[in-house]
């Protein structure tokens, strides 16, 4: 038997059907346009979140080039842009007064190039110096695991310590903190260098809590026993001496914070291994 041909759809069925398909075309479409609407939202959003970001990024090089190359070291700095302790309450005297990024060399130095000022000491305290930036998390690493041991090893004349604080992570910052927190550290160590390891360990201690402000600053140093060092905050006062260390570790090829030399020798992991390191050359004195 043949099967019987396809029932033809009435006239409402049809009518129906285009109606149903007319539904269906003003659903996507409206989907459309509201995916368009969102597109083009978060368009300008981003546009704006750019400009933003070109917009402080102009800013903070605005600031950076406002900075002088010359002004006053610190007292207890020296002509490496660094400020060395001899216990945790005193610094070694120096005769630099003033600093100039003109007097640095043009050219980088070598990778591996043993910055000027490092030495191997046969006799007295061995040399540590360290490379530091503020706004560091690895630096903050550093302190928090080696502060104590640092302190008992300055404390028994076994070492003396030199921080070299520079502002290599400026760029990661919209307020300039590197800058200006080691700008803070160097008014401690002209004011009152007694506090100067402790508002350091300090300033570390605080970076899980993201950055101060001046006025945080100077509430630290305050509470560190520093005095009031709001005026030197405020100038930014050795903002150029800051500079300077800056540039001499970079002509120094120093890559990368904390960099950290024991008696004239660098340390690898020195996050993990600055006590091994230091212990070693101890040991080898006998």
């Amino acid at each position: 038997m043949a099967p019987a041909p396809p029932r033809k759809p009435t006239k409402a069925e049809r009518a129906a059907a285009g109606r149903e398909r007319e539904r269906l075309a003003r659903e996507e479409q409206q989907r459309k346009d509201r995916r368009n609407g969102l597109l083009a939202k978060w368009g300008v959003v981003v546009a704006a979140l750019v400009v933003v970001a070109v917009i402080a990024l102009v800013v903070v090089d605005t600031m950076r080039g406002r900075v002088p190359d010359a002004g006053p070291a610190p007292q207890g700095g020296n002509a490496q842009g660094g400020i060395t302790l001899l216990s945790s309450t005193d610094t070694a005297p120096t005769g630099t007064d003033r600093v100039d990024v003109a007097t640095l060399p043009g050219e980088p130095a070598a990778e591996g190039t043993v910055p000027e000022g490092i030495t191997s000491v046969t006799n007295g305290p061995l040399q540590v110096v360290a490379y530091v930036d503020i706004n560091c998390v690895h630096c903050a690493d550093f302190e928090a695991r080696h502060s104590e041991q640092i302190l008992s090893w300055l404390d028994a004349g076994e070492i003396t310590f030199e921080y070299r604080t520079v502002a290599y992570l400026d760029r990661n910052s919209s307020t300039e903190y590197s800058s200006r927190a080691a700008n803070a550290v160097a008014c401690v160590a002209d004011s009152a260098p007694e506090t100067y390891f402790d508002v350091n360990q300090r300033l570390f201690a605080h970076f899980e809590q993201g950055e101060l402000d001046d006025d945080g600053l100077v509430a630290l140093a305050a509470e560190a026993g520093a005095g009031d060092i709001s005026s030197c905050v405020e100038d930014g006062t050795f903002r150029p001496w800051v500079k300077y260390t800056t540039e001499a570790a970079q002509a120094a090829a120093v890559g990368g914070t904390p960099t950290v030399y024991v008696n004239g020798e660098v340390v690898p992991n020195a996050v993990e291994d600055l006590g091994t390191a230091v212990q070693a050359q101890l040991a080898a004195r006998g």
